[in-house]
């Protein structure tokens, strides 16, 4: 589905919720209250400025016994075949973002991918794949991307495990290119950027990939990724717990500058070995 066809298909939902809701003769924060969020998430929901999670979906169902059109019409709409399914949602969410911050301990991060980079990971988690799918998903990587590029992107926080740098994931010339692409957007202040080093040992086993994200008018949420799966966590205790240790990954981490220093420093390595193969 086109990036404006989806657009114009969550303001159909929430225009229907508006009216169901007013047929209801619920207040937004009447509703909101029934379905354990704020009026003002409801009001965003209507507007379409912000997507609802599938459970939330379901409960405005149940408030207003609408016999699960809100829950099919969520469905329908986080499907995007760009995204894994587990990751679809998250998607949606990190296009609204005002922070987010991001632990990577295996690879480079989808919003920092280069179109060659993000082939040779799709490539090697779907071998058998056709090149129509391939491509879907490089595609759906390089437009994720686009927020880093706007007058209002968020502030955007990356800490990349130094096995990162150094897997030639595609080659080496691929990788150079990547490494080069990720120096550039750090010295152009885009994204604040810092590596864990190895020697930071053990606080690289106690975290998976973890993305936090902050929004201008909703609680924080958290989204973690493991083997063909992903959680998106929203319960408060467990999002603080993920920001303090996130915290630690920060202060374990080297600086900003010399994060750019190794850096630039692997992607010549990377280079000098594309040169000589």
């Amino acid at each position: 589905m086109a990036n404006g066809s989806r657009q114009a298909a969550w303001e159909f939902f929430g225009a229907e919720l508006k009216r169901r809701r007013e047929d209801a003769g619920f207040t937004q924060v009447e509703l909101g209250t029934r379905v354990f969020v704020s009026g003002g998430y409801i009001g965003q929901f209507e507007q379409a400025i912000r997507k609802p999670q599938l459970d939330v979906a379901q409960r405005i169902d149940s408030a207003l016994q609408t016999d699960g059109i809100f829950e099919r019409l969520c469905k329908k709409l986080i499907d995007d075949r760009r995204y894994a399914d587990y990751f679809a949602q998250a998607a949606e969410l990190e296009a609204l973002a005002t922070n987010i911050s991001e632990f990577a301990p295996t690879l480079v991060p989808g919003l920092l991918q280069t179109p060659a980079y993000a082939r040779a990971v799709t490539l090697a988690m779907n071998p058998l794949a056709p090149d129509e799918f391939i491509e879907e998903k490089v595609s759906g990587r390089v437009e994720r991307a686009r927020i880093l590029k706007d007058a209002t992107r968020p502030v955007y926080w990356v800490i990349l495990h130094e096995s990162v740098l150094r897997v030639p994931v595609g080659g080496p010339a691929v990788m150079a290119e990547q490494l080069e692409h990720v120096a550039t957007l750090a010295r152009l202040r885009t994204v604040i950027m810092q590596v864990l080093p190895y020697a930071a040992g053990a606080y690289a086993l106690m975290n998976g990939m973890t993305v936090l994200m902050e929004f201008e008018d909703a609680p924080p949420t958290a989204y973690t990724e493991a083997v063909y799966s992903g959680n998106l966590l929203d319960d408060p205790a467990v999002v603080k717990r993920t920001h303090s240790a996130y915290d630690l990954l920060r202060a374990a981490a080297l600086s900003p500058e010399a994060s750019l220093a190794l850096i630039e420093s692997a992607a010549k390595d990377h280079r000098r070995c594309a040169s000589t193969t």
